[in-house]
């Protein structure tokens, strides 16, 4: 979330505000509706739309946030996907870990980004409903060409290959998958159309039945991943997609895996830069989330010297005149002032859609809401930049919530601060372990 002091939002839809503060209730990053918080980054706005245009006029771009935990790094990318898809373009946004999204075995991440895609009209997986677009693109290409209906076929299958025949030199088996594909719902066949899909999509163990019926073997491997990405990326494009906004969040925990897989996994990251410089993806805008340490440090980022000096970036001035430009972006985290505007916000948005907003207003003012936030920052040993996400969960759940719904309750007779272990991220239980002494608590 932004760290500097929000103003007041205007009006906004009951449902979007419902999003916000449904997932702030949870602890959660909201997946919409971002902008209502997102003051303060008025500085990053300007270059990242300039590289939104490029990509959506075939450029590609890579980019690296650095933040400490609760610094705003989810927040951040998911309000740059928002600006994305306002201008058509498809988003994904993968979490990457040992067990389920390993970065050195890249057809897992390939595989997320298929599960996890999003259209501006479709929500996640949109896989399905952007190739059945391509598709019915060929389809109308074709008859604005002239083409008869008994000969559509034929055409769209001549529009296929010369459209794929970039991608089709490094990922055959993509356009044949488009093929069976097509050849399976020509017939009738849903269960072959869906099976085929899911291997398009990267999904291991599909029906051998299918794979044949589609003329594709075995499962996608690390190098073929890249290949059908290239080819996904065509297809986005080809219907009517500005491109594909992918983000790789955590990518610090990189730092925690065996020493041979996250050698391998750094690779695959330098890998995919050169990649992305290299002009092979037209269309993509991939960021990865990451901590200091994991850019500084000996077992991340440094650990792979020329993965290192793709991404060194001088940030020995000012935060205030980093360079929005530069390959890293750095979120200097909140402040005991910035938190406090941030509860303010929040607690104004909320008063948006009570029915008895005053009453919300007076029963947590300025004040209280400065206390509450003061509070929660003591029971984290003071350390305010983990504290945004604990703050605005009490503040949405443990108060606002309760004033809203009991006209006699008065948070300052009725409510103390309460903090469970149980509902701490590890983070945030590190930094209470370090000293939340001038808080009175009761921790289970």
């Amino acid at each position: 979330m932004s760290t500097d002091q929000p103003s007041r939002p205007s009006p906004v839809s009951a449902a979007r505000r419902r999003d916000v503060i449904d997932a702030l209730r949870r602890g959660a990053v909201p997946e919409s509706g971002l902008d209502l918080l997102a003051t303060g980054l008025d500085r990053f706005e300007a270059a990242l739309d300039a590289e939104l245009s490029a990509v959506a006029e075939g450029a590609s771009v890579f980019k690296a946030v650095r933040g400490e935990y609760g610094s705003g790094k989810t927040f951040f990318t998911r309000w740059l996907g928002e600006r994305a898809k306002r201008r058509n373009f498809t988003v994904a946004e993968i979490q990457i870990s040992e067990t389920e999204t390993p970065l050195h075995r890249l057809e897992t991440v390939y595989r997320r980004l298929t599960e996890r895609l999003a259209t501006p009209g479709f929500p996640p997986s949109a896989l399905r409903p952007v190739v059945d677009a391509w598709f019915y693109t060929l389809e109308e290409d074709a008859l604005a060409d002239g083409v008869s209906e008994e000969d559509l076929p034929e055409s769209v299958e001549r529009l296929l290959t010369a459209r794929l025949t970039e991608v089709s030199r490094h990922a055959p088996s993509f356009a044949a998958a488009l093929r069976g594909y097509r050849a399976a719902l020509a017939s009738g066949d849903e269960a072959t159309a869906a099976a085929v899909m899911a291997w398009l999509g990267g999904q291991p163990h599909v029906a051998a039945a299918a794979r044949r019926a589609a003329g594709v073997r075995g499962d996608l491997d690390h190098f073929g991943a890249l290949g059908f990405l290239q080819g996904l990326l065509t297809v986005l494009h080809e219907s009517g997609h500005a491109g594909l906004f992918l983000v790789l969040d955590e990518v610090e925990t990189l730092q925690r895996v065996r020493s041979d897989a996250r050698d391998k996994a750094l690779n695959a990251l330098r890998q995919l830069i050169d990649e992305v410089h290299s002009g092979r993806f037209p269309g993509l805008y991939l960021i990865i989330t990451g901590t200091p340490a994991f850019y500084d440090g000996q077992q991340g980022v440094q650990r792979l010297a020329p993965l290192a000096q793709r991404l060194a970036t001088d940030f020995t001035t000012e935060p205030r005149f980093d360079n929005p430009r530069a390959v890293q972006l750095r979120l200097p985290g909140f402040t005991k002032d910035s938190l406090i505007a941030l509860g303010r916000t929040i607690r104004d948005l909320y008063a948006e859609g009570s029915a008895t907003p005053e009453r919300i207003v007076a029963m947590a003012d300025d004040t209280y809401v400065a206390d509450l936030a003061t509070a929660v920052g003591g029971a984290l040993g003071g350390k305010v930049g983990v504290a945004p996400r604990l703050f605005l969960k009490k503040l949405v759940g443990d108060v606002l919530d309760r004033i809203d719904q009991f006209e006699d309750f008065d948070p300052r007779k009725h409510y103390a601060l309460t903090v469970a272990a149980s509902e701490l991220t590890e983070v945030e239980r590190n930094a209470a372990a370090s000293g939340a002494d001038d808080v009175e608590l009761e921790l289970p």
